[in-house]
Formats: C-alpha cells, structure tokens, sequence
C-alpha cells in the first residue's frame, strides 16, 4: 500500500494562484502515472491531469492553460499548479498513485485538499 498525503489547498480569490503537493510514502512513485482529480458538491471525480514516469502530461480541456502537473521523483512528490482560477476549479481534489509493472497493480488515492475559489 502506497500512502498519498495532499497539501496546499485553501481559499482564494479568482484569478488567484495555489500549488497543490502530494507526497508518496514508497519508491514506486517514480514508476507510476500519477493523477490530480478532483470532486465538486453533488458532481462526479474527474480527471484534472496526469503524468506518466516519462513526463508526459495530459489535462482535462477545462484547465489547459492554466494547470501545470509536475514531478519531483527525487522527492517522491507531485505538484499542481493552478493559476487564473475560476470559481468553477472549486472542489476537492485528490491525488491518484497507478503503478502497473511485472504483473502487480498499485492503485492508492490521498484523503483530499479542498480548494475554494471566490468570485
């Protein structure tokens, strides 16, 4: 089991800035895609971005421009940053761990970091 710890979330004006952390408890971090997602009231998780061990990144059209998820393997962390951000990024976002090698599977998920945009 991998545990995911997320950090930096809070409340900030729109147009403002944050950057979101998520820090792995194993190695296999560096092996993994890794994924921000994230959950708004009454609405389902959805895909925010991701990252494969190679550095390659994907992002949900609603934040292209203006999210940027990265990686430090060195430190077994992974970052969102979000700029320009719209009452509609307000949600909990949550940190995904997808580590599949020599047929064993690891899928973990952090406990969230609500983020609070106000227009």
């Amino acid at each position: 089991q991998v545990q995911l710890v997320e950090s930096g979330g809070g409340l900030v004006q729109a147009g403002g800035s944050l950057r979101l952390s998520c820090a792995a408890s194993r190695s296999i971090f560096s092996s993994s895609t890794m994924g921000w997602y994230r959950q708004a009231p009454e609405k389902q998780r959805e895909l925010v971005a991701t990252i494969t061990s190679g550095g390659s990144t994907n992002y949900a059209d609603s934040v292209k421009g203006r999210f940027t998820i990265s990686r430090d393997n060195a430190k077994n962390t992974l970052y969102l940053q979000m700029n320009s951000l719209e009452p509609e990024d307000t949600a909990v976002y949550y940190c995904n761990l997808d580590f599949r090698a020599l047929g064993k599977s690891v899928t973990s998920w952090g406990q969230g970091t609500q983020v609070t945009v106000s227009s």
